[in-house]
């Protein structure tokens, strides 16, 4: 095989990584009823005139499954994280006791399980249509190298090995949905 068929192998591969990663991230952001730092990874605080994430300004712990604490590292910025998490609109109300922010999970909802497991399926869609369309574009890259003199048989056995790339990331999608679908749906 030319070093150029490898390359396009290689990206592709990186690329359907890349859709896998982002899903994964994706799915610590849906919450399955247990209380998780994740949960909070989208909330930035304003810090002295900058967006900074929650993380950087308070130590996040989580005592038991129901709870979530966070500690500021200045006593001055109880008032702009209770904003912050209020404004982020995660469904979650922050309360403090002077020293620490406590957030109670509330337990999720059948109805609110179902719509978790929905929006789990949508990110796992769109994570296929990332792998599909490195797809496409592998095999785009594959008939330029056809048009440029790689041999036929090359070519069509770089596309076979995109295809089984293709399948076994989609698989590896199906299986991710299927564990998180069962974790937001386990009461």
């Amino acid at each position: 095989m030319t070093e150029e068929i490898e390359f396009i192998l290689d990206s592709t591969k990186e690329s359907m990584m890349g859709s896998i990663a982002h899903l994964e991230k994706e799915f610590l952001n849906i919450r399955a009823g247990k209380a998780s730092p994740a949960m909070l990874g989208g909330v930035f605080v304003d810090y002295y005139g900058s967006a900074t994430a929650l993380s950087q300004v308070s130590k996040i712990s989580v005592p038991d499954a129901r709870t979530i604490t966070l500690q500021p590292f200045e006593k001055n910025m109880i008032q702009p994280i209770e904003k912050a998490i209020q404004l982020a609109n995660i469904g979650f109300n922050p309360m403090n006791n002077g020293d620490l922010i406590i957030i109670s999970v509330p337990p999720l909802t059948e109805e609110r399980r179902r719509d978790l497991a929905k929006q789990a399926k949508v990110e796992a869609e769109d994570a296929k249509i990332g792998i599909r369309n490195a797809r496409k574009d592998a095999n785009s890259d594959i008939k330029k190298q056809e048009k440029d003199g790689t041999s036929e048989d090359i070519c069509k056995d770089a596309e076979a090995q995109v295809q089984k790339l293709t399948d076994a990331y989609i698989k590896k999608v199906d299986e991710l949905l299927a564990v998180k679908e069962a974790e937001i749906m386990k009461v």
